[in-house]
C-alpha cells in the first residue's frame, strides 16, 4: 500500500471523510483552545461534568423531532447552561463549593437523559448521543461546528486578558472592575457551546477528550500560554487526522480512535515533555544534585 493510499486516498476520495476531517479541524481549533484555560484553573473535570449534562436536552430533543440538527442542539445548549448557571447560583448563595454544586447537577441531569432515552428510545440511540458518529457529520452539523468554532476564537480574542487574569486570581477582576462574573459567565457559555457542537460527532462522551487530553499534553512541552494554544490545537488536529485514517483502514469507530490518538500523544507528553516530563525529571535531577 503507498503512502497515497493510506493517507490520502481516504480523504480525496469519499466526502464523508472529508466532511469529518473538516470538523474535527473546526473543533480542534475551539474546544482545544477553551481546554486549555480548563487545565489553567484546575477545572478539567468540569469538562467531564458539562459534556454529560447536555445529554438530556439532546436527548429530549432528539425524541421530539428525531436526529434534528436543530432539536438537539438546542435542548443541549438549554441543558448545558441551566447546570451551569445553577450550580454556580448554588455555590454562591450555600457553602458548597462549586466542583460539588456542579457535580450533583451533572449527576442529577446525567440520569435524566439516560432515563429518557431508556425510556422512549433504543440502547442504539443512547450510544449515538455518547459516542457519536465522526462519519456520518452532515453539512448542516459542518456549518454549526465551524460557526461554534469561529464565535469561539472571536471571543476568546476580545476577552483574553481578563480571562487569564481571572484564571490566575479570580478575586483580581472583582475588586478591580466587577467584571469577574461576566467573564466567567461567558467562559461557562463557550465551554458549553464547544460540547454542544463537539457532541454531534465525538459524541458527549468523546467530547471531553479533544477539550481536555490535548491541553493536558500542550501543557507539558511549554510554560507559555499561547505554545500551549498551538500546541493544544496541533495535538487535536494530528489526532484528528491519524484517527480518522485507522478508522478508515481498521474499521473502528471514528471517535475512539481520535480519543486514544490523543492518549497516546498525552502519555508521550507525560514521560518525555521538557516541562514536568516523568524522564526529563529523572535525567536533570542527579545535575542538579551535584
Amino acid at each position: 500500500m503507498s503512502l497515497y493510499d493510506l493517507l490520502i486516498a481516504p480523504f480525496a476520495d469519499y466526502a464523508f471523510m472529508q466532511r469529518a476531517l473538516v470538523g474535527n479541524i473546526a473543533l480542534s481549533a475551539s474546544a482545544a483552545s477553551i481546554g486549555v484555560f480548563l487545565v489553567i484553573r484546575r477545572m478539567s473535570l468540569m469538562g467531564d461534568a458539562m459534556a454529560h449534562a447536555i445529554l438530556p436536552g439532546a436527548a429530549a430533543g432528539y425524541l421530539i423531532a428525531g436526529f434534528s440538527l436543530f432539536a438537539m442542539t438546542l435542548g443541549g445548549l438549554l441543558a448545558g447552561l441551566l447546570v451551569a448557571i445553577s450550580s454556580g447560583l448554588v455555590a454562591r448563595a450555600t457553602p458548597l463549593r462549586e466542583d460539588a454544586s456542579l457535580a450533583s447537577f451533572y449527576l442529577i441531569s446525567l440520569s435524566i437523559g439516560v432515563l429518557i432515552v431508556s425510556l422512549e428510545g433504543s440502547n442504539v440511540d443512547l450510544l449515538h448521543l455518547l459516542f457519536g458518529s465522526v462519519l456520518a457529520i452532515n453539512q448542516d452539523a459542518l456549518v454549526l461546528m465551524a460557526s461554534v468554532a469561529s464565535v469561539t476564537l472571536v471571543v476568546l480574542a476580545l476577552v483574553l486578558r481578563p480571562l487569564v487574569a481571572e484564571c490566575l486570581d479570580p478575586g483580581f477582576l472583582h475588586h478591580a472592575g466587577g467584571s469577574g462574573r461576566f467573564v466567567h459567565f461567558a467562559f461557562l457559555c463557550l465551554v458549553v457551546l464547544n460540547f454542544v457542537a463537539g457532541f454531534h460527532a465525538l459524541g458527549t462522551l468523546m467530547a471531553v477528550g479533544m477539550m481536555v487530553l490535548a491541553p493536558s499534553a500542550a501543557r507539558f512541552w511549554s510554560e507559555s500560554l499561547g505554545a500551549q494554544i498551538a500546541l493544544s490545537v496541533l495535538f487535536a488536529v494530528t489526532s484528528s487526522i491519524i484517527g480518522l485514517v485507522i478508522s478508515w483502514h481498521a474499521a473502528v469507530p471514528s471517535g475512539p480512535a481520535i480519543t486514544l490518538t490523543l492518549g497516546i500523544i498525552y502519555a508521550i507528553s507525560v514521560l518525555g515533555g521538557p516541562f514536568g516530563g516523568i524522564l526529563t525529571g529523572l535525567i536533570r535531577r542527579p545535575h542538579l544534585q551535584s
